[in-house]
């Protein structure tokens, strides 16, 4: 190099290039609020049936993605305005892996329908709150079901605002078609087809039933043959032409 040539230190290169000094640093949207999905047994039961139950109704529709325990991010720019419900459903969205549901990469569609399932580390202050941001965020209908008091609530959307829907019980969902009901302490949400909601253990036994009724009706198809057979051989060793008859 010359004598006149001069190196500037990288900060006034880009100043001298019509950059920014001080760029701002790239946000990060966690994916993870460091708490656990559940608190007991109970409530994660209910947790995965009902997230596995809506993502087996909406199986075939490619653009309704269900998700459990998934951080959402309504606002761009804001990593703390942030909340994980339980489950949500979002419509007009395509199925698919998810770090987190960052609502400005997803055509700016709020989940439409939440859930969340209640544990005994739930405050009313905490609840409170969720329900607010849900009604501040766009949510269309909210259920929140407390499976050690056998209470269940629902709000919709009613312009800006949610209502209280009263009663829940036989409730059916707008977005989703799914009936609500609680028998005894225990919530049961019936598809459209008449069929319950189930836990993994619920429909491994109604898979094995189905497989033996299909079995014991191979058997009784077959026995029904073999004696079809014998009588076709009595009848052939008599003369007669079974296919006569």
């Amino acid at each position: 190099m010359t004598i006149d040539t001069v190196l500037e230190p990288p900060a006034l290169q880009t100043a001298a290039a019509g950059g920014d000094i001080n760029p701002k640093p790239e946000i990060v949207y966690p994916e993870s609020d460091g708490k656990p999905m559940a608190d007991n047994t109970r409530q994660f039961r209910y947790i995965v049936t009902i997230q596995g139950g809506l993502d087996a109704l909406f199986r075939d529709d490619p653009d309704v993605f269900v998700a459990g325990d998934l951080l959402w991010y309504p606002v761009e720019g804001n990593n703390q305005v942030r909340v994980a419900p339980d489950v949500m459903v979002a419509f007009g969205r395509p199925k698919g892996d998810r770090g987190a549901y960052l609502q400005w990469r997803e055509g700016n569609i709020a989940p439409q329908v939440v859930f969340e399932v209640l544990s005994p580390g739930n405050t009313p202050l905490e609840m409170a709150r969720k329900l607010n941001f849900y009604e501040r965020y766009g949510v269309e209908e909210y259920y929140v079901y407390d499976p050690d008091r056998g209470e269940l609530a629902g709000w919709r959307r009613v312009g800006d605002k949610f209502e209280e829907v009263t009663p829940m019980e036989g409730w059916i969902s707008p977005r989703l078609g799914v009936r609500f009901n609680l028998e005894g302490a225990e919530l049961v949400l019936t598809r459209p087809d008449g069929r319950r909601f189930e836990t993994f253990v619920e429909l491994n036994e109604r898979a094995e039933a189905e497989r033996q009724r299909a079995e014991a009706e191979r058997q009784r198809a077959e026995a029904e043959r073999q004696r079809a057979e014998r009588l076709a051989e009595r009848l052939r060793a008599l003369g007669v032409d079974p296919a006569e008859l």
